[in-house]
């Protein structure tokens, strides 16, 4: 019997997806699964290993043998690679440089997207990425797409890499390298940022964190009452 609903929520760099994600399973008491954050440990073994970017073989077979693993802990939750603690270095911007190219690659996509349904199957659980509602979790019950603004989100970024002690470029570079992955997150041939047909947009431009996630709430406790 499941214990909850599966919230599917999509949207492009920096929409604020994470945040409100793990702010929303704590809420509801759901498992909190950060695709993107698989996706950047999958690209900081293949920087470690020192493997070429284009050479997607290597890639795909990395993804197959290493171990991902999420532990709760505050302020964020805590990723590891067989064991090593990664959280910091998923952040980098060499490796969110790369990620696209990484994340690109079908097999590494086919690979995350097993595990990411396997972390599902019991429901309760609120997942984040790119092609969750349309790809991972195509029959999720709820379906949320974030949206704002490239400059806000590029705002957003910029705050919280300060916050974290990471060194990042101008407000303007960081706004260009998002409009970047924009383009390449929407024109990649396998699993292209879209939004589900039957998903719910939400911009959150002008919304505070705290009205994002009471209006997500609001979505799943509808669809709760109407399922039950």
């Amino acid at each position: 019997m499941s214990t909850g609903l599966q919230v599917a929520i999509d949207g492009p760099a920096s929409a604020g997806k994470s945040t409100v994600a793990k702010l929303v399973a704590k809420k509801f008491g759901y498992i909190y699964c950060d695709t993107g954050a698989m996706y950047r440990a999958v690209t900081v073994a293949a920087l470690q290993e020192e493997i070429a970017m284009d050479d997607t073989e290597k890639i795909a077979d990395l993804a197959k043998k290493i171990k991902i693993t999420f532990q709760p802990a505050e302020p964020e939750q805590l990723v590891f690679i067989n064991g090593q603690e990664v959280t910091r270095d998923i952040r980098l911007p060499k490796v969110a440089k790369n990620v696209s190219a990484v994340a690109a690659i079908p097999a590494v996509r086919q690979e995350m997207t097993k595990q990411q349904r396997q972390i599902a199957a019991e429901g309760g659980i609120v997942m984040d990425g790119r092609d969750i509602g349309t790809t991972v979790l195509p029959n999720a019950p709820v379906k949320i797409f974030m949206v704002a603004t490239a400059y806000e989100r590029a705002r957003r970024r910029y705050l919280e890499n300060k916050q974290k002690g990471i060194v990042t470029s101008s407000l303007e570079e960081l706004q260009r390298a998002i409009e970047l992955r924009d383009k390449k997150d929407s024109t990649r041939k396998v699993s292209p940022l879209t939004q589900a047909s039957d998903a719910i947009k939400l911009d959150t431009t002008n919304l505070t964190i705290d009205e994002v996630v009471e209006k997500i709430s609001e979505i799943i406790k509808k669809t709760e009452k109407h399922l039950a």
